[in-house]
């Protein structure tokens, strides 16, 4: 039971849905996000550690980006039957449109300068 709480407990935050279902379109790095989102880095990472955690999201390195995505198969029974229903969850929500646009327009080449 504890499993399922924590799932919940990550999918609590509206920040964490705007997350997941931005990745829904593809995978991300720390920057795009934040970006989109418009909070602060150490937030998204909180965030992103979170879903992590709770088995929502992995994370690839690739040169000097981290990307993230959505698990494709997940260990936790609960998770592999929670992530379907979120491609029918908040998809006609003004918020999640808005962010879906504003993804179009951000280059991680322009945000992820070193």
């Amino acid at each position: 039971m504890e499993a399922l709480v924590n799932n919940f407990k990550a999918l609590s935050d509206k920040n964490r849905l705007r997350i997941l279902k931005l990745l829904q379109v593809k995978s991300l790095c720390v920057c795009e996000i934040t970006e989109v989102l418009g909070f602060s880095t150490p937030t998204i990472s909180n965030h992103l550690s979170v879903l992590v955690k709770a088995g929502f999201l992995r994370s690839v390195k690739d040169g000097r980006w981290v990307y993230y995505h959505l698990v494709q198969d997940p260990k936790s029974s609960e998770v592999a039957s929670l992530l379907p229903l979120l491609h029918f969850w908040l998809s006609d929500d003004p918020q999640m449109i808005a962010d879906r646009q504003k993804l179009k327009t951000v280059c991680k080449n322009d945000l992820c300068k070193t």
